[in-house]
């Protein structure tokens, strides 16, 4: 193991963004627990919605990750995640319990030259293992502190890094943050984001049995300074400034500011947005490239920074009155349509369609194409896009809830069967509709000649 402090700057750089909130009910309008994350990837990395269904398995079984391998769990939940389309594991996602998870990069002290497990894994491997919150955090904190994650060399020229996490169900959520073998993880009071930048410092409620000890056999912490500071003694950049520290900041002021009053349509604005400040005044929906949480790429070849390649907003369900509802979009946020998404349902495999090169099948790559289109007029374009899907996404915040109010009664009636069926026809109605429009949007927007300026 190593430090390579110029190395992980030049990592915080690209890989510049991701960002994860959630509001337990005593901060949101509808009294459940609400969810958000920005998916930050290379611009051209096609991100598609994947289900996996509940599978149980037969005791010695392992599960295969992108480098190393790991006892199988006798049972594995039925999940949706969007995933990188080479990757075993996922940017976040949902479980048929409710259990929803979103990663963040981040860069500690450590790097390895043997294989580890990469954190969009650890993110599967608590969806595939944890009926709630708290299950999650045990298996990936079991499975950080046996096989470990982090930086790590590898043949494929994957970029690895440390991670950290917001792992929540409709009861609970918590925050846990790593560094190689190590691992510190807090309960959540409230309403909270993270980003690329460690905030665990003293104030964990739990902590890998070494964390301290590895720390002061490295001379990253003194014995007696006071309880231990897992980012103080692990970071490897300065958490006190640059986009990570600038985003975090902007999330957490505009959460503080709504408290009691956050709902779906409040993450999907805090998703969508493009200030670079940390007050909580307003939104700034004008495309603004490389600021704010709604990230758009810059530059060119090795030099691209990141581009948002997925959303999710989770709105959990506690007292069984509906289903959850999981709204997804692809691509930027803010250019991007949130579907309504039910895990009791089968997901339209249209949206599952996507891999290394432009498929106009795929939905992420229609939306990467409308990106395209919009930036090369962005003043006049977006707007009009924005206001084009105005009624679809406000219809559908209509036809979402009633749907999650019935197949909730059905399922509870026993009748899981037409409870599927509706909201698999829902959905699948829902995504030919955005298909149809979104063609259209790309037609017209294609034969324009963009602006053009002195």
């Amino acid at each position: 193991m190593g430090v390579n402090v110029a190395m992980d700057r030049e990592m915080e750089a690209l890989v510049q963004s991701c960002d994860t909130m959630v509001a337990l009910k005593g901060a949101t309008e509808n009294g459940q627990t609400i969810f958000a994350k920005n998916s930050d990837r290379p611009r051209d990395e096609c991100q598609p919605l994947v289900l996996r269904e509940r599978v149980e398995h037969p005791r010695g079984a392992t599960t295969r990750c992108q480098f190393v391998s790991l006892p199988e769990a006798g049972v594995t939940h039925r999940h949706v995640g969007s995933r990188p389309y080479w990757c075993w594991g996922y940017e976040h996602g949902f479980n048929e319990h409710q259990v929803v998870i979103g990663n963040e990069a981040l860069f500690s002290k450590f790097e390895f030259s043997e294989p580890k497990l990469v954190g969009m894994e650890l993110l599967r491997l608590g969806l595939e293992r944890g009926r709630t919150a708290a299950e999650a955090v045990e298996a990936m904190t079991d499975a950080i502190s046996r096989i470990g994650q982090g930086k790590f060399s590898n043949p494929a020229g994957v970029r690895t890094y440390d991670n950290g996490f917001i792992v929540a169900d409709p009861k609970e959520a918590y925050i846990l943050e790593t560094a190689g073998h190590h691992w510190a993880a807090k309960r959540i009071r409230g309403a909270i984001g993270i980003s690329n930048v460690y905030s665990l410092e003293a104030d964990w409620d739990s902590l890998s049995s070494e964390a301290e000890a590895d720390a002061i056999r490295h001379g990253w912490w003194q014995p007696g300074e006071g309880r231990f500071n897992f980012a103080g003694a692990f970071t490897s950049v300065d958490r006190f400034s640059g986009s990570g520290f600038n985003r975090r900041a902007r999330s957490c002021a505009v959460l503080r500011q709504r408290s009691g009053g956050i709902g779906p349509r409040t993450m999907m604005a805090i998703l969508s947005d493009h200030a670079d400040g940390a007050g909580p005044e307003g939104f700034q929906t004008a495309l603004n490239p490389g600021k704010g949480i709604c990230m758009h790429s810059t530059g060119a070849g090795a030099d691209a920074t990141s581009n948002t390649a997925a959303s999710l907003v989770a709105d959990l369900c506690a007292d069984g009155s509906r289903l959850p509802v999981y709204w997804c979009s692809l691509y930027s946020p803010c250019l991007g349509v949130f579907l309504p998404t039910f895990i009791e349902g089968e997901l339209p495999q249209v949206l599952s369609v996507g891999a290394a090169t432009p498929d106009q099948r795929s939905p992420w790559w229609l939306f990467h194409r409308l990106s395209a289109a919009v930036r090369r007029d962005p003043e006049t374009r977006a707007g009009v896009f924005r206001k084009h899907w105005k009624e679809f996404q406000d219809d559908l915040f209509v036809t979402a809830y009633q749907h999650a109010a019935e197949g909730r009664r059905l399922l509870d009636d026993g009748r899981a069967d037409k409870a599927a069926r509706l909201l698999a026809g829902y959905m699948a109605k829902n995504v030919a509709a955005m298909l149809v429009t979104l063609s259209e949007l790309l037609e017209a927007l294609e034969a324009q000649p963009a602006a053009t300026r002195s």
